[in-house]
């Protein structure tokens, strides 16, 4: 996990390690590849054959199923997986056929994991995954979360506040609040 206080740069720091920012200074290393020395289009491709990202806003189409909105994710990677396997593997098998703007908030934060799942990506970058769920919900994912990253073999970093999520972890990178100037 990588936790601190808002502003402190966790999100950013997902956004470099997925290669959309680009630091002002230094490198950023994925697997020993320095991403930021990367064109753009090596960079998005990178992303399309390593890295999945799911952002604080899961990017959903509210509209498609569940099922559908793995399968777009596949698509845009031209990749071709089973959309199935990766809602079940969430928990959400039997609800694949359902208009994501009828799930919860918690089954969204899951389908939105298994659209990122889908690409079977090395490295997986979940942002704030929990921020919206109760704790019952925050437990659940957060042990999802453990079980995808054992089960697959990929690294799965998750920005976060949540004690829920920061206790499963194996590793936590506190990163502290930049000092503000008064006066």
């Amino acid at each position: 996990t990588v936790t601190g206080p808002s502003g402190s740069g966790k999100t950013t720091m997902l956004l470099l390690l997925a290669g959309l920012e680009l630091p002002d200074a230094g490198e950023v290393l994925v697997d020993g590849t320095a991403v930021n020395a990367l064109e753009r289009p090596a960079r998005a491709e990178l992303r399309r054959r390593e890295i999945a990202l799911v952002p604080q806003q899961s990017g959903l189409v509210p509209f498609l199923s569940a099922r559908e909105n793995v399968e777009l994710g596949q698509a845009i990677r031209g990749l071709d997986h089973d959309a199935h396997e990766s809602l079940a593997a969430v928990g959400l098998g039997e609800r694949a056929g359902q208009r994501v703007s009828r799930l919860s908030a918690g089954e969204q934060v899951r389908v939105a994991v298994a659209r990122a799942l889908a690409a079977r990506p090395r490295l997986l970058l979940v942002d704030e995954p929990t921020a919206r769920l109760d704790q019952a919900n925050a437990r659940r994912l957060a042990a999802l979360l453990v079980a995808l990253a054992r089960e697959t073999g990929a690294a799965v970093v998750c920005a976060t506040h949540d004690p829920v999520v920061i206790e499963q972890a194996d590793d936590e990178l506190a990163l502290a609040a930049e000092p503000v100037a008064v006066g």
